[in-house]
């Protein structure tokens, strides 16, 4: 039970980064909308691995837009390793 809580713990950290993604205006909005998806399906009901491997998905496909800015890609890719962290452990 509380590695439970302490995934989902995680996961909010996860989601606090996200938002902070969201809110730059600097981020494409194909971008942002590809992370209020990732967003949403990490906090939507189900496995943990099934939310994660959902959000990672998300998230990949629009890691290497070409209009990203740099610090936004950096951001993208740390969420990206947060996830992958938290899938395989």
């Amino acid at each position: 039970m509380a590695e439970d809580a302490k995934m989902e713990e995680t996961i909010r950290d996860i989601m606090k980064h996200m938002e902070l993604l969201m809110e730059d205006t600097s981020v494409p909005k194909n971008v942002r909308s590809a992370i209020t998806e990732a967003r949403n399906k990490l906090g939507s009901q189900g496995e943990y691995i099934v939310r994660i491997s959902s959000a990672i998905y998300s998230l990949d496909a629009v890691s290497n837009d070409i209009n990203l800015p740099p610090q936004a890609r950096t951001g993208i890719w740390s969420i990206l390793s947060m996830l992958e962290s938290i899938k395989t452990a």
